[in-house]
C-alpha cells in the first residue's frame, strides 16, 4: 500500500473515531460535534463528502421504497427507479464535489446530510 493510501487511511478512521463523532447530534446542518470554525467546519465538510460519495447508492432503493409507499408499486418499479437512480447520482457527486473543496467550509448542499437521516424523507439539493 503506498503512503498516501496509508495517510488517508490513518486520517480517515480519526476522523470517524468514536471520539469525533460521540458529541453532539446529527441534525441538519451543522452539528456532527466537530466543533465550530474553521477546522471543524471543514472537518464536517470532509466527512459529509465521503460518508456521501460511499453510500451515494442507497438512494436507489430508498426512492424505490418512498415511491411505492407514496403512489403504487408499478409507479416505484418506474419513477422511482428513475428518480433513484437520479438521486444516486447528484448524491455521489455532491459528496465528491465536498471533498474536493473541504477547504473552503460551506453548509452541507444535501438536505438530509445524510442518506439514512429521514429516510422517509426524499432528498433535496
Amino acid at each position: 500500500m503506498g503512503k498516501i493510501t496509508k495517510l488517508f487511511w490513518v486520517l480517515l478512521f480519526c476522523l470517524m473515531s468514536s471520539q469525533a463523532t460521540a458529541s453532539g447530534g446529527y441534525g441538519y446542518g451543522y452539528g456532527l460535534g466537530y466543533g465550530q470554525g474553521y477546522v471543524g467546519m471543514a472537518s464536517e465538510k470532509f466527512v459529509t463528502g465521503i460518508v456521501n460519495t460511499a453510500t451515494g447508492f442507497v438512494e436507489l432503493p430508498k426512492n424505490i421504497i418512498l415511491t411505492t409507499q407514496r403512489d403504487s408499486i408499478v409507479h416505484g418499479m418506474t419513477i422511482g427507479l428513475v428518480s433513484g437512480i437520479m438521486h444516486t447520482v447528484g448524491r455521489t457527486v455532491i459528496g465528491v464535489f465536498d471533498v474536493a473543496t473541504f477547504l473552503i467550509p460551506t453548509p452541507p448542499s444535501i438536505q438530509p446530510p445524510f442518506v439514512w437521516q429521514d429516510f422517509s424523507v426524499e432528498s433535496s439539493y
